[in-house]
């Protein structure tokens, strides 16, 4: 790599090989030689005047592209797609006059577009799969793990640690189920001409539409499409980009959630992501365990969030049948987003493969808290001891506040129920009052719902799926 120009970081830093293989320049204009290919035999099998040997040369020369050749001839002309059939029809010299016979530039340029969109969606489909399976396994094993649970950052009632691991699967299923969606209901744009009204094929095929018709069924299918646009302009309908973004963002936007929530937890060092053992938190600061991953998850995920509004403003001022000011931002938005959530995954679930948990400090932290959330509790117990309920709350709130201001002004423990204990108002001894505040005590329904969740909602995509389980999360930087 030359290092006096600009490097996508995308492409030396974060994304994998098979995602930056699938918007590559070889696979990109291999799969335009592809599509001429399925025109060329498919015009073939509907009587037009092409011959076998013509297909043999073409298959021949797919993936030997002149790349020096085709840039030389786009300077020339000024048109990425003739420059490329140049330089297809140098190489299969015998199928050069039947080479993109019939098609405008978006038969190529946007069925390619469509097939990368599908290619793409099926790595982030494994790679979302993996993560999936990586937080369901994390959610079970601490399902019964009472935590601190926080509305507005402030301690609230208990949860358990596996069944917040629910809501990031949560978040995540969302995205899966759209992610399933968008991929059954992908149209591939098929065979339909400058302008849509496939003129140049009823040309062709003598005004026959019913042929015309089974050539665009035709190609669709060779192209691994199962719906095709049955109208189109020039172009499909950039509203697709749209919807793709919309999707990525949705992606980059849980896994930003889950890292916000991580970097908070590694702050109260109750959960920390992997460190790694010569890994360096600070260049000045030694000691610093910094959250490197979910700060470069947030950082990426932001970038995915922000390139939604490019392709929503591309296809909102499309005119008529097409125009060219979406090509530029279409070489660049969509690929790149593609790109980053699949860095986004990667990293995420070689986060979730050295997760650490801290049981002793998520006790401490709860323990400083549970004695104000079981006021009503204690009270209940006073009640059942002989006291009087309005005295005994009258007297908890006053104990209350004492113990919150030996925690926030002087910095000291939580002395609640030392306090209590040593109130003959309320008769308790110091072990009942330990069996209520048993944390478990506090948690509702965490564990079975985390239990129904990963059973009803996962397990049946993860067992689907089986095959796809098991992928390299190693980081690369």
């Amino acid at each position: 790599m030359e290092k006096n120009i600009y490097s996508n970081p995308l492409v030396e830093r974060y994304s994998s090989k098979e995602m930056l293989e699938i918007f590559s320049p070889k696979n990109k204009f291999s799969t335009w030689r592809k599509l001429w290919v399925a025109l060329a035999e498919s015009e073939k099998e509907l009587g037009l005047n092409i011959t076998d040997e013509q297909i043999k040369d073409m298959k021949e020369h797919i993936y030997d592209i002149d790349f020096e050749m085709a840039k030389k001839r786009e300077k020339e002309v000024r048109h990425d797609v003739m420059a490329h059939v140049y330089t297809f029809g140098m190489q299969a010299k015998s199928a050069m006059p039947i080479i993109h016979l019939g098609a405008t530039s978006a038969y190529v340029g946007d069925n390619t577009d469509l097939i990368q969109i599908k290619e793409g969606l099926a790595l982030l489909r494994k790679e979302i799969v993996n993560v999936m399976d990586g937080l369901s396994k994390f959610a079970m094993e601490y399902k019964g793990m009472p935590t601190l649970g926080f509305t507005h950052f402030q301690a609230a009632q208990l949860t358990t640690v596996g069944k917040r691991a629910t809501l990031w699967l949560q978040s995540l299923l969302l995205d899966f189920e759209e992610l399933e969606f968008r991929d059954k209901t992908l149209r591939f744009r098929g065979v339909k001409g400058t302008t849509g009204t496939q003129a140049s094929f009823e040309e062709l095929f003598d005004g026959n539409f019913e042929k015309v018709k089974t050539l665009d069924e035709m190609v669709t299918e060779k192209a691994g499409f199962k719906k095709r646009f049955m109208v189109a302009g020039q172009t499909y309908d950039r509203k697709i980009d749209s919807e793709i973004m919309n999707l990525l963002s949705n992606i980059a936007q849980s896994a930003h959630k889950f890292t916000n929530d991580l970097r908070l937890l590694q702050h109260l060092k109750e959960v920390e992501e992997p460190f790694e053992k010569n890994q360096i938190g600070s260049s000045a600061m030694a000691y610093k365990r910094n959250p490197m991953r979910s700060e470069r998850i947030s950082s990426l995920a932001k970038f995915v969030i922000a390139l939604q509004q490019s392709t929503a403003m591309t296809a909102s001022t499309q005119w008529f049948e097409r125009t060219l000011d979406d090509s530029a931002n279409k070489r660049l938005s969509l690929p790149q987003a593609f790109l980053a959530v699949d860095a986004i995954l990667i990293i995420w679930k070689n986060i979730l493969d050295g997760l650490v948990v801290y049981p002793k400090m998520i006790e401490k932290h709860i323990m400083a808290e549970l004695p104000f959330m079981a006021t009503e509790y204690i009270i209940m117990e006073g009640v059942k001891n002989g006291g009087d309920r309005q005295e005994l709350h009258e007297k908890i709130r006053v104990h209350s506040m004492e113990a919150g201001k030996m925690v926030k002004v002087h910095g000291l423990e939580n002395d609640l129920i030392e306090r209590i204990v040593n109130d003959p108002s309320f008769n308790i001894d110091k072990e009942k009052l330990k069996e209520i505040l048993s944390p478990k005590n506090f948690i509702g329904f965490a564990e079975k719902q985390t239990e129904e969740f990963i059973e009803i909602e996962i397990k049946p995509i993860l067992d689907k799926y089986s095959e796809l389980i098991g992928m390299n999360a190693d980081l690369k930087v």
